[in-house]
């Protein structure tokens, strides 16, 4: 296989799709999980990172009604969506260049 062919290959591996990020204070936005191989989880559509968002945004205020956190704690939504590129080897690319993959 050509450089070209395998160029060609790879760019079809990449996948448009979308990352639940969170900022913070030591490194800036970052993935806010990770799955298999430490690699960022990768949602194919924005609506399943907003429904993956609102489940964990229940499961925080069913603890607040268990009194296992405080209502300020269940009520904040820290988490956000950006549009990725998913690269062949699994890590994901931010539109602004950034590049999350294992541990990074």
């Amino acid at each position: 296989m050509s450089k070209k062919e395998a160029a060609m290959s790879d760019a079809k591996m990449v996948q448009s799709g979308f990352g639940i990020f969170i900022d913070t204070s030591c490194e800036g936005c970052v993935p806010l999980w990770r799955g298999y191989g430490g690699m960022p989880y990768f949602y194919s559509t924005e609506e399943e990172a907003e429904r993956e968002i609102a489940e964990d945004l229940i499961t925080r205020l069913e603890e607040f009604l268990d009194s296992e956190r405080e209502f300020e704690d269940a009520m904040t939504v820290e988490e956000y969506i950006l549009p990725v590129q998913r690269l062949p080897d699994g890590s994901v690319v931010t539109e602004d260049g950034k590049v999350f993959g294992r541990g990074r």
